[in-house]
């Protein structure tokens, strides 16, 4: 597996979601979840996304677990901001200095490590100054608690004045044929910073792949079937134009997820995709979209078919926690 740097942080060229191994995306099965983490591992992805919020709290002791002797050869990244209760309502967005190094040493524990790689404000709390939060995560890095820090959703604006009180070293925002919106302005504010770029849901949330023909090949308890883009209004549009694109995968003899992968991973050496997965059958195929290569032309084509906001619907059904 080649290597990208994030800033300072070298990881996989692919990483590795792990959100879906606990919660949002159906079912769960602890057991295939961690021989996924343990192939991935085995094949160079060495990049591991988790966050407090997913399980709410179980995510984490699964990757822990997943990754108990194998620390040296784990870039660890996780995420806190998005409070959630132990019944798993969501209680806001907390950016408090206090808070931030509660959750460190919380999602410490329950990882079982020492010291996370990549630490993440999960989403930007408006009601605190963003300098007072990252002062919070300098102090983790001082301790040594923390090695980088990370950035979600945020708002160039904000991005801005977070790097004047410390590095950061990623920001972390949806980025995929189906959401480009980071081009109109986010990505040329992280590259004139020297900020990395981490893509989540690079495969559209499982759209992309072509494997989602309606909302009968989702779970009853897939969240997906909430959200905007999936609804029936939107469904239609949006799986006419992953079907243009599946036309071009089977003109190269790959998949369309492995086409989406590819697309992103041209767009610049700086953007680390982490798709996510909880089955070594996917994340097999995830893998090998690190050799596609695209041409200028391929490029063009497939930006012609998913132009910036051809795909309706929201990104989610409250967007006024993301860009802040």
């Amino acid at each position: 597996m080649k290597q990208r740097k994030l800033g300072d942080l070298s990881v996989s060229a692919i990483g590795l979601g792990c959100m879906g191994m606990s919660e949002f995306y159906g079912r769960r099965n602890e057991k295939e979840a961690i021989n996924t983490i343990a192939y991935a591992l085995d094949n160079g992805v060495n990049f591991l996304d988790t966050a407090d919020m997913y399980g709410p709290f179980t995510n984490e002791k699964l990757v822990g677990k997943a990754i108990k002797g194998r620390r040296d050869s784990v870039i660890l990244a996780t995420k806190f901001g998005n409070q959630r209760s132990k019944d798993g309502a969501f209680l806001g967005v907390n950016g408090k200095p206090e808070y931030v190094k509660k959750a460190c040493d919380a999602s410490l524990k329950r990882l079982g490590v020492d010291h996370i790689d990549l630490y993440y404000q999960h989403r930007v709390d408006t009601t605190v100054p963003i300098e007072e939060t990252i002062q919070a995560m300098a102090d983790l890095v001082k301790a040594g608690k923390i090695r980088f820090i990370g950035m979600s959703e945020a708002a160039p604006a904000t991005i801005r004045r977070a790097a004047k009180v410390h590095k950061i070293t990623a920001l972390q925002t949806e980025y995929s044929l189906w959401s480009r919106d980071p081009e109109d302005e986010i990505l040329a504010t992280v590259r004139e910073l020297g900020i990395g770029f981490v893509a989540y849901s690079p495969l559209g949330r499982g759209f992309l792949t072509g494997q989602i023909k309606s909302l009968n090949d989702l779970e009853p308890t897939d969240s997906r079937r909430r959200w905007p883009r999936f609804q029936e209004e939107n469904f239609q549009i949006n799986l006419d134009i992953v079907e243009r694109l599946k036309e071009i995968a089977e003109e190269k003899g790959i998949s369309t997820g492995q086409l989406a992968l590819a697309w992103i991973l041209a767009k610049g050496n700086d953007i680390v995709p982490i798709p996510g997965t909880k089955h070594v059958k996917y994340l097999k195929e995830n893998i090998a979209a690190a050799d596609i290569k695209l041409s200028h032309e391929d490029i063009d084509r497939l930006e012609a078919i998913a132009l910036r906001g051809s795909f309706v619907g929201q990104r989610y059904l409250d967007m006024s926690t993301v860009n802040r």
